[in-house]
């Protein structure tokens, strides 16, 4: 398993999205992790690496406008092949949201869960081809 967790929060650090692949921690450990790993996080310059090692984790990021996308893997997972997944978890919102912002995932949440869910299993990427991965919550949209 390489991906541990995914996370997106705000510019004042506030959760928006969490998923986590792992199942042994409690909600306060999560919670305190998040809390770690956010000031952590936010608290580096835009001239600083996106990659942070944290705990028994490495921690990727990456900025897009108000949002943090923030991954935690394994340590000896690829964090350009993560950089590369992140960009295309944004492009795949993006195209089914028009241009995503931090209100779109506040109100849209289950969608938001289920187009991560679309794109990872049990911590393992399983799908990278945008149309596959919305065409499920297209139907669903036109069902209702």
């Amino acid at each position: 398993m390489g991906i541990r967790f995914v996370v997106l929060v705000n510019k004042q650090g506030q959760t928006r999205l969490a998923q986590y692949y792992c199942d042994h921690m409690t909600v306060s450990e999560r919670r305190a992790l998040e809390a770690e790993i956010v000031r952590k996080c936010l608290a580096r310059t835009d001239h600083q690496c996106s990659f942070v090692e944290h705990r028994n984790y490495k921690i990727v990021y990456r900025r897009y406008a108000s949002l943090f996308f923030l991954v935690g893997v394994d340590n000896d997972e690829n964090e350009l092949a993560i950089l590369e997944f992140i960009h295309l978890l944004v492009e795949t919102l993006d195209r089914h949201f028009g241009n995503v912002c931090e209100l779109d995932i506040m109100l849209h949440l289950e969608k938001a869960h289920f187009i991560l869910e679309e794109m990872v299993m049990n911590g393992c990427i399983v799908e990278t081809n945008k149309s596959s991965i919305l065409a499920p919550i297209q139907l669903m949209d036109k069902a209702s």
